[in-house]
């Protein structure tokens, strides 16, 4: 990128060059006295005659060296937006991508703390199996209830479209 910029610049270098060469053969050379003869003020518009056919075609070739040159700068030019562009592309790419090892390491952890938890609610499960019988006895109703309805999230992937489901413990 800093290479194209440095090549627009040495362009815009050597057109301002041309167009600064340009102006000073424009510049009209016929310098006339009072005290020339009519001999030489006729010597000196000849011989602006005969350089100004030499002159027209230097300023020609002058105005093409720059108009190629500017295509070569908009050519530049245009390479460096289409760079930028492609560069933001993989920018954001690379964005996407740290972006979605990050949520891989939130998802692995609530599969983790899901798996701990469903643990936990089976080990619940457990006690108040063995104490309900116990409990009916005293107090005339269930120590716990719902297990049946009772899930916790898990975070399933396609390697695409990631899903939070609950899964019933």
């Amino acid at each position: 990128m800093e290479q194209i910029q440095a090549e627009v610049a040495a362009l815009n270098s050597q057109i301002e060059i041309l167009l600064e060469e340009r102006a000073a053969l424009t510049i009209n050379n016929v310098i006339s006295s009072e005290n020339d003869s009519p001999q030489a003020m006729v010597e000196a518009y000849r011989r602006q005659a005969r350089e100004n056919a030499q002159l027209s075609v230097e300023l020609q070739g002058i105005d093409a060296a720059i108009a190629a040159l500017e295509v070569q700068i908009k050519q530049k030019q245009n390479k460096l937006v289409r760079w930028q562009v492609e560069s933001k592309q993989l920018t954001q790419q690379q964005q996407l991508e740290e972006a979605k090892e990050v949520a891989q390491v939130h998802a692995q952890r609530i599969n983790q703390l899901a798996g701990e938890l469903a643990a936990e609610v089976r080990f619940l499960k457990a006690c108040a199996n063995e104490l309900s019988p116990m409990y009916w006895q005293i107090y005339y109703k269930p120590f716990i209830t719902g297990f049946k309805t009772i899930s916790v999230p898990y975070v399933r992937s396609d390697l695409e479209v990631w899903t939070i489901v609950n899964r019933i413990v």
